[in-house]
């Protein structure tokens, strides 16, 4: 199931420019952050998976046996997606939408996962994340990964303003009405299929909804 592309604007036509080429920009394997945590879940279980690009995470998730739904607003990223999906073998329910006009819909999800989204600045991101809490059943678990302050120095991806980077105390605010189930910052290398290689400042966390 696909919806209606959004409008092109230049930020789509950027991202639909790198995904354009036969390779794939983040490469075919998941974030490692996600290999790791994917043992949270159990085969069956609901994920949505958000600004999803070429759908390296999505099917990852769908090859453990997961449900999937994948949605990103570049459409050549999506169609990518379905051309890793069909490399795999797996089926997951595509939507190419933006994330400030999609409709989210009714709690549905046992985890939400996004992976380096910040596009958004704070207004827009505190609607995500409330989006992302929104949808999940209860004992769901929002699992995210992002750049902090410190990235600016190392250059080697995200975005170049630092109100849309991440700092633990940020995310414990954010997700305050949730159980932190693990929240850590750390330096790696990029391994991904960005063009610029080097340290990364990370971090992550794994937050599950009470109730």
């Amino acid at each position: 199931m696909t919806d209606t592309p959004p409008a092109k604007n230049p930020e789509i036509a950027q991202w639909d420019t790198r995904f354009a080429n036969d390779f794939y920009w983040f490469g075919e394997d998941p974030n490692p952050f996600i290999a790791a945590e994917a043992k949270r879940l159990k085969p069956g279980q609901k994920v949505l998976t958000i600004a999803d690009g070429e759908g390296r995470n999505g099917v990852y998730l769908a090859r453990q046996g997961l449900a999937v739904t994948s949605v990103d607003f570049a459409p050549l990223g999506v169609e990518k997606s379905k051309k890793l999906a069909a490399k795999n073998n797996v089926a997951l329910e595509f939507f190419c939408a933006d994330l400030a006009t999609w409709d989210w819909g009714k709690p549905r999800f046992d985890a939400v996962v996004g992976i380096l989204f910040q596009f958004a600045a704070p207004k827009f991101r505190s609607d995500i994340f409330r989006h992302m809490k929104e949808v999940l059943l209860p004992g769901g678990m929002v699992m995210i990964q992002g750049y902090r302050p410190e990235q600016l120095a190392y250059g080697t991806g995200g975005p170049p303003f630092i109100d849309n980077l991440y700092t633990e105390a940020l995310l414990r605010e954010e997700f305050a009405d949730m159980e932190i189930l693990h929240l850590a910052s750390y330096d790696r290398e990029q391994p991904e299929g960005m063009r610029a290689k080097g340290l990364c400042a990370l971090i992550d966390l794994v937050a599950k909804k009470r109730g």
